[in-house]
């Protein structure tokens, strides 16, 4: 187990590096193959009052002249030491982790980052419990009621879930619980957990619910796919031979395993939405990475852009990295060696 979790770890971390190095490329290499010079570069460190002598500066401060190999080698060393920087008379620390300053605003990225990641992680995780919860369990509820009312019911309305997009589920709540029946008539208004736990989840709750009946659904589509499959196995007819109770043999013996798929797209699913739900952030006017990366983007603030890409790296190989390790726990199929 502990020679799985070191190579499982050693692999992560390699993983995050080819990111790292894939993302550099992507705004510093390919940018230079299609035609774009150093000095343009610089130029959006500069402004709008550009001259020869602040570029030749801003390429000096930043390494924009260095090859691309040490340039990446002083970004990454940024990352775990910390990199100083000179826009002004006086040098300016970035301390680790520094992802650069903003083209824009000459602003840190990281406490930018950080300011918003709570915004980000209050709207997933309550998402996340709202469909895992329901996706499961009505998917559970519809493979043991094969061919039933409430299977047809359940599944039409999981088909109607995976076909409507966020955009148009996340409007329609808005119109319907902030306008038709205004049970939050100032609307959605994040309100930070440490504040008021109450008014945090009372203003997510339109969100999380847009959010999760897209999920939900995919969910309990799965989830009923595998308990079809599980509950005809040999060791099913086993265990109810032996007397055990129907509740026993569905939660402890068929659950379990028709849990891993959902396990693995969950961890992946989770690592997105704390990379930046996008859509969401940007229907409920919620200020998190996901907005944040998106200003970054038409404002062409490549520094930005890296610390969003990164750290929603991040948390995508940390989330899959932890369904690895909990496989063994759910599934009794699965052994470590």
């Amino acid at each position: 187990m502990t020679a799985y979790i070191i190579r499982r770890v050693i692999a992560a971390v390699m993983l995050l590096l080819v990111v790292s190095a894939v993302t550099f490329a992507i705004f510093f290499l390919v940018p230079r193959l299609g035609g774009q010079t150093i000095d343009q570069l610089a130029v959006q460190y500069v402004g709008k009052d550009a001259n020869p002598d602040s570029i030749a500066a801003v390429k000096a401060n930043l390494g924009l002249d260095q090859p691309l190999y040490t340039q990446y080698y002083d970004f990454i060393k940024g990352i775990f030491v910390g990199a100083e920087y000179n826009f002004g008379p006086d040098p300016s620390m970035c301390n680790a982790p520094c992802f650069g300053y903003s083209f824009k605003t000459h602003v840190e990225v990281w406490p930018e980052l950080m300011d918003r990641v709570p915004i980000t992680f209050s709207l997933a995780i309550g998402a996340a419990v709202i469909w895992l919860l329901s996706g499961v369990a009505i998917g559970v509820l519809s493979a043991l009621k094969r061919g039933s009312i409430f299977d047809r019911l359940a599944m039409t309305l999981a088909l109607a879930g995976v076909s409507l997009p966020i955009f148009f589920t996340g409007m329609l709540g808005l119109a319907l619980f902030t306008v038709q029946w205004p049970l939050w008539g100032d609307g959605v208004n994040y309100v930070p957990f440490a504040d008021n736990p109450a008014d945090w989840a009372w203003n997510l709750i339109i969100p999380w619910c847009s959010l999760a009946f897209l999920y939900s659904a995919l969910y309990a589509r799965l989830t009923r796919a595998g308990m079809l499959e599980v509950m005809g196995e040999d060791y099913i007819r086993t265990a109810r031979a032996k007397g055990l109770r129907e509740s026993t043999v569905v939660a402890k013996h068929g659950l379990r395993s028709a849990l891993t798929p959902i396990v693995t797209i969950f961890g992946m699913d989770f690592g997105l939405l704390l990379g930046g739900a996008v859509i969401t952030e940007q229907v409920f006017s919620l200020q998190g990475m996901g907005s944040y990366a998106i200003q970054s983007v038409k404002d062409a603030d490549l520094p930005i852009v890296m610390g969003v890409t990164l750290f929603a790296a991040f948390f995508i190989v940390f989330c899959n990295l932890l369904v690895d390790l909990v496989y063994a726990a759910i599934d009794p199929r699965v052994r470590y060696s």
